[in-house]
């Protein structure tokens, strides 16, 4: 069951339903969820509320920091003199989240010192590296759903006139299986799954969560020293840096399509500098300005490739064959058979470098290393070997 505050949306279904609230998304309706941060506070909520009343607490509300309400179901309840413990299921929506369906714990008892202590039980990751939302030795509870379970067992508190102390372990059973299908072993996490939120909604497939994690990443590298940074869009970068590039992949930050977005983040944190290492099948999107990736911004690859090759010398048939590819190895084939590669490969980078210089406004040292599954290395930009250098130094 839900309401939303500002009347633009009102879906309420009984308690138990699934959460009927949603956002159009390229034409589809898609269905909201809500966090691991509304689980664990909503279950915090309502195991205070059951200490207190030493009665069961079966459904339970929940304001969210984006406005929405929330009536959820509670389960697993379990009370004792001294402590009580339930749990919320989360709901992902239709976000395609590995938490998806995962009990969230919270177990609350009488503490004494005054305020509330909030701790990590089973399941719940540890920080073990500097630049995350937490400090190295915490639970991974990030700030907003610490907050929120702070607000909702102050609010129970009030209601029971009690002044003292409580202590809140937040856990997840399967946390720490869950947790190998997540960023956190890459972010330094371990033991579990990180407790996030910062509106305590899921909207599925969120851009922005995404670019969010790359700020995680990046900011992670930055307070641990680093001042030059090597990305790379997936999994090929990966594979090519393991086997081509001294350097351990999991210092690599993996920026998805939002090469734009993280040379912002780049900027913005004071790297200085950024190597890019990716297939030519992405990278190349770069030389015709696209600093998102994603096909479903365009796929212009053989456009830009054709144009860089006629304005390499090649002829006006060859340049129509090369429209005509499916890939981007077999342009280079074209351009290999007839003596074009060097020089359209050249005209590339070129460009590559002045729209990555332009997006950072010259505050940060760009470059970027191109290959291909075929053919291996390609081609690199002009600071892309003293960038390497730094950062296989740092």
């Amino acid at each position: 069951m839900l309401r939303r505050q500002f009347a633009t949306l009102c879906f309420i279904r009984s308690c138990g339903d699934a959460m009927q609230e949603y956002i159009v998304k390229d034409g589809k309706k898609l269905r909201l969820g809500y966090t691991t941060g509304s689980c664990a506070a909503a279950a915090a909520k309502a195991a205070a509320w059951m200490l207190f009343s030493s009665k069961k607490k079966e459904k339970i509300k929940l304001m969210t920091p984006k406005g929405i309400e929330l009536e959820l179901k509670v389960s697993n309840i379990e009370i004792k003199s001294n402590t009580a413990s339930c749990s919320i299921q989360k709901d992902s929506g239709d976000d395609p989240d590995v938490t998806g369906g995962i009990h969230i714990f919270a177990e609350v008892s009488f503490a004494e010192k005054n305020g509330i202590e909030i701790s990590g039980g089973k399941g719940i990751g540890t920080v073990t590296k500097r630049g995350l939302d937490q400090e190295v030795g915490n639970a991974a509870i990030n700030s907003v759903p610490r907050r929120m379970i702070c607000d909702n067992i102050e609010e129970i508190c009030r209601i029971y006139d009690y002044h003292g102390g409580l202590k809140v372990t937040v856990s997840a059973p399967s946390g720490e299986e869950i947790a190998k299908k997540t960023f956190n072993p890459r972010l330094g996490i371990t033991g579990g799954i990180s407790i996030l939120g910062t509106s305590g909604i899921v909207e599925p497939m969120s851009e922005q969560a995404l670019v969010d994690t790359i700020r995680v990443d990046l900011k992670q590298k930055k307070e641990n020293g680093a001042d030059y940074v090597l990305l790379t869009p997936g999994n090929y970068g990966i594979e090519y840096i393991k086997q081509n590039v001294c350097i351990k992949p999991d210092t690599v930050v993996i920026t998805s399509n939002f090469i734009g977005d993280t040379l912002d983040i780049c900027k913005e944190l004071g790297f200085c500098g950024a190597l890019l290492v990716g297939h030519i099948g992405k990278l190349v999107k770069i030389a015709g300005g696209m600093l998102n990736t994603h096909s479903r911004y365009g796929d212009c690859r053989m456009e830009i490739m054709a144009a860089h090759a006629g304005a390499a010398g090649l002829g006006a048939e060859n340049i129509k064959e090369m429209m005509e590819c499916v890939t981007c190895d077999d342009a280079i084939r074209i351009l290999k058979e007839h003596g074009r590669l060097k020089e359209t490969l050249e005209s590339i980078t070129d460009r590559i470098s002045f729209i990555m210089d332009d997006r950072v406004a010259g505050e940060l040292k760009t470059g970027a290393i191109l290959f291909s599954k075929e053919y291996g290395f390609l081609c690199e930009t002009k600071n892309a070997q003293m960038l390497l250098k730094y950062i296989t130094e740092e």
